[in-house]
C-alpha cells in the first residue's frame, strides 16, 4: 500500500463499526479498501444518495417536537385513523 487516508470520525460510530467489522472478520482498513473498491466499480457512491423532497424535510421536522405527533392507545386506533 502507499497511500494513507486521515480521517476524523464520531468515536461512537467508529465503535459500532468496528464491533461488525470483527464479526465480519475484517479490519478497519480492509472495509475502506472494500468501500473505495466498490466506489470505483460503481463510479460513485455504492448506494443510493438523494436530497430529501419537501415531504421528508417535513417529517424529519416533525421529529424534532415529538409532543406534537399524534399517539395512540392501541393499533386498533392507529389502524382506524389511517384507514389501513
Amino acid at each position: 500500500m502507499s497511500d494513507r487516508i486521515n480521517a476524523r470520525i464520531d468515536i461512537g460510530l467508529k465503535k459500532r463499526a468496528v464491533k461488525i467489522f470483527d464479526r465480519l472478520g475484517i479490519s478497519e482498513a480492509e472495509a475502506i479498501r472494500l468501500f473505495y473498491a466498490q466506489v470505483e466499480l460503481h463510479q460513485g457512491i455504492p448506494f443510493p444518495l438523494t436530497i430529501p423532497n419537501a415531504t421528508t424535510i417535513a417529517a424529519f421536522d416533525e421529529t424534532n417536537k415529538p409532543e406534537k405527533l399524534p399517539s395512540f392507545k392501541t393499533f386498533r386506533a392507529l389502524r382506524n385513523q389511517t384507514g389501513v
